[in-house]
């Protein structure tokens, strides 16, 4: 991933809630690790950082709409891996999720990151959750710490180098 050198992705002061998915455990555990460390690493305060479990990457966007609107957290990461099977089920559940958080940043105007993996089979899961294709708890918490610095800079009227 190549990301600008004027978007910050620096975690100080915020406080940021994690949704994960235990549907998949083996995965989204991973992706909770990715997650937590990225948000550190960017100099997130461990205690400001809240991770709540999820029964299945469905039920994250609802969840996300009740973290955002409590007010207590500057960005939500959503956190799951949905397999596709025999059905179209995962279509639908990827779809739902990934339109109901866009809703939900616009609505709040705070960031709710799409951190599911959406792929065929656990190996694919498995090279996205950090191994050879990345870590997608990774880039989620940067997307999301990222927009909410862009987002300060927008309210804040600075012209875009956010610090």
């Amino acid at each position: 991933m190549t990301v600008s050198d004027t978007i910050s992705a620096d975690a100080t002061g915020l406080r940021v809630a994690v949704l994960v998915s235990r549907y998949h455990v083996e995965i989204t555990s991973a992706l909770e690790i990715g997650a937590r460390t990225a948000f550190i690493e960017a100099g997130g305060d461990p205690g400001h950082l809240e991770v709540f479990d999820c029964p299945g990457a469905f039920e994250l966007a609802g969840l996300a709409s009740v973290a955002l609107e409590t007010g207590r957290f500057d960005a939500v990461i959503c956190l799951g891996c949905v397999i596709r099977g025999e059905t179209s089920h995962d279509a639908w559940i990827n779809s739902a999720v990934a339109n109901q958080l866009a809703t939900l940043s616009s609505r709040h105007g705070r960031p709710a990151a799409f951190g599911v993996i959406t792929c065929q089979n656990l190996d694919q899961a498995r090279a996205r959750s950090g191994g050879a294709r990345g870590h997608k708890g990774i880039e989620a918490m940067q997307a999301a710490i990222a927009a909410f610095r862009v987002g300060a800079a927008i309210r804040h009227g600075r012209d875009g180098a956010v610090s």
